[in-house]
């Protein structure tokens, strides 16, 4: 059985329908104190998969471990978490004296409430492993890189994909590679979280239809200097496509204002940007055979 919460019911609905197993929406309500009470089916067979995409996190962690536990209280004896999107993987290192290393303290909370976690593109970087991320019995990290690659092929004959930073590389040259389109990469100097500049060096984007391609757009600042750097460059048309939409706060209307055409993301993360849905690839990963 797939048990979904109400903000990402529709995808998983069909998360279900394509792994070919029933859906149940587990009942989430809020107390005036920020409480939260779960009404899971009172019983369950023995195999259960939670899916929960953990943007927004904080909250959304703490009913998921309700979540898991009271599974196991109502029969399940294998709980696997699908999270399409997956929170606190950035920060793998501690960057200052005192910083908690989220990553490994968020990995090893799900490695100890779930059999199995399944997720799409984590944001990897000085870990390279998902399993050293995430240490539990099978630790599955999935590409959108194919399904992105046959989007932008649907959609546009030849476009130039660039990536904004060195750590975009992995998902342009992916989807380049799997599309059979051109590709390549800027470089990013940060100063803040909303403060970044953008260096094409010798990319030439004269004349071409642009794809900046990223795993995850938060306050879309980064996607919006390097839309202006490649129309300043004589770009015909930028678009935007991520696997990961968070478009937080103006993000949206930041990338529109920076001249940004079409705006397209993966349904890991809810949002309007929706264009590539991932029931398909994630059902493979809830195969009898894995």
């Amino acid at each position: 059985m797939l048990l979904g919460f109400p903000e990402y019911a529709v995808q998983a609905e069909a998360l279900a329908a394509a792994a070919g197993m029933p859906c149940r929406i587990i009942g989430v309500h809020h107390f005036p104190d920020g409480e939260s009470r779960l009404t899971l089916p009172p019983e369950l067979p023995a195999a259960v998969t939670i899916c929960r995409s953990l943007d927004r996190p904080n909250a959304r962690l703490v009913e998921l471990l309700l979540a898991a536990a009271a599974a196991r209280d109502l029969g399940a004896s294998r709980v696997t978490l699908v999270a399409p999107y997956l929170c606190y993987m950035h920060q793998d290192i501690a960057f200052a004296p005192g910083e908690a290393v989220s990553q490994r303290i968020v990995g090893a909370l799900l490695a100890e409430r779930f059999d199995a976690v399944v997720t799409v593109d984590p944001h990897l970087h000085r870990v390279h492993e998902f399993r050293a991320a995430v240490p539990c019995r099978q630790s599955v990290a999935l590409s959108a890189a194919a399904a992105i690659a046959r989007f932008l092929k649907s959609r546009l004959a030849a476009p130039l994909l660039v990536g904004p930073d060195s750590e975009s590389r992995r998902w342009v040259e992916a989807i380049a590679a799997a599309a059979g389109f051109r590709a390549a990469v800027a470089a990013k100097l940060r100063t803040g979280d909303r403060q970044v500049a953008i260096d094409l060096g010798g990319i030439d984007v004269a004349g071409a239809e642009v794809v900046l391609v990223d795993d995850v757009a938060s306050t879309g600042c980064t996607l919006a200097r390097a839309a202006e750097r490649c129309l300043a460059g004589g770009a015909l048309r930028v678009h935007v496509v991520v696997t990961h939409g968070l478009f937080v706060g103006d993000a949206v209307e930041q990338l529109k204002a920076a001249g940004v055409d079409g705006i397209w993301s993966t349904d890991s993360v809810s949002h309007h940007s929706n264009a590539i849905p991932l029931a398909g690839l994630l059902a493979s990963a809830l195969s009898p055979r894995r």
